[in-house]
């Protein structure tokens, strides 16, 4: 019972960086999806990301082949052979990666002190949305694998290693693709509870018109990204640290610029079928 307690605690201490994540995941999936989907949604990405994983490590598929060093074993949870929170980390960026997508996509309606999505059913189960998500979740990945791979030099350690060294910052090519792949089944298996789950309830459990709630998910795309480049510059890494940087602030300016540009450039149908579908949205309570 001590070693379980041991294990249960080091399992948080060890990665209070992850935790603080999936607590921002919760704060921005729940008053969008209500508890239920989330919970839902959480069960179903950890498995689905615990799969792929076990899969790879045992059979090389989706990844490559890598393997995880298990010098924590004794200090925090794995679940054969797999870190927990590893599989856990996809889960919160799926959906950031998916909320960031639908704020992309979807029109947008601003006032002073608040800023909605006019996300539809529709666009929240679109191939676009799919599509978009999948390929900003792979784009996480390219900050986050090549800093992870230098684990021996920060408080992640070394947990893991591919077995021939990839062409990018050690990272193999098959790594993104696979990434790519499990984000796609990912999401996809996000907008099939989001479609079937709760679809006659008017009121869902857990969703509430927050301020700024659109601006949630993206926000926390974009804090995973400061995390893993402040990290990649802190132990001295700046070309690669650059690499990342480049890769993000065109497409981070595109997607600010016309954020801006498309704040209530909305037509009246654009409305009608939000407030059709959230019928309680913020956005219905905006007069003017």
């Amino acid at each position: 019972m001590e070693e379980v307690l041991k294990i249960a605690v080091g399992t948080f201490t060890m990665r209070p960086y992850v935790f603080a994540f999936f607590a921002a995941y919760l704060l921005a999936a729940v008053p969008h999806l209500g508890w239920k989907k989330v919970g839902l949604v959480t069960v179903a990405g950890y498995l689905i990301a615990f799969a792929s994983e076990y899969s790879s490590i045992n059979n090389g598929f989706p990844y490559g082949w890598y393997y995880y060093i298990d010098t924590t074993k004794d200090r925090e949870l794995w679940i054969a052979g797999v870190p927990f929170f590893d599989s856990l980390s996809y889960v919160f960026l799926a959906y950031c990666s998916y909320a960031t997508a639908l704020f992309i996509i979807s029109p947008l309606r601003g006032w002073r002190w608040n800023l909605v999505t006019l996300e539809t059913r529709s666009i929240r189960r679109s191939f676009a949305a799919l599509f978009l998500g999948s390929l900003l979740q792979v784009f996480l990945d390219i900050i986050i694998d090549p800093v992870a791979l230098q684990g021996s030099r920060w408080f992640l350690g070394q947990i893991y290693g591919y077995k021939e060294a990839g062409v990018h910052y050690g990272v193999p090519l098959s790594n993104y693709l696979g990434w790519w792949l499990v984000g796609f089944v990912m999401i996809l298996a996000m907008q099939i509870i989001d479609r079937t789950v709760g679809r006659n309830v008017e009121q869902v459990k857990g969703v509430a018109n927050l301020p700024f709630r659109s601006l949630v998910g993206p926000i926390l795309y974009l804090s995973v990204i400061i995390f893993n480049l402040t990290v990649t510059l802190l132990i001295g890494e700046q070309r690669m640290a650059l690499t990342g940087i480049f890769t993000y602030i065109l497409p981070v300016a595109i997607v600010v610029t016309l954020a801006f540009r498309r704040i209530n450039r909305y037509s009246k149908e654009e409305l009608a079928d939000h407030l059709r579908d959230f019928p309680l949205s913020a956005a219905g309570r905006r007069k003017g």
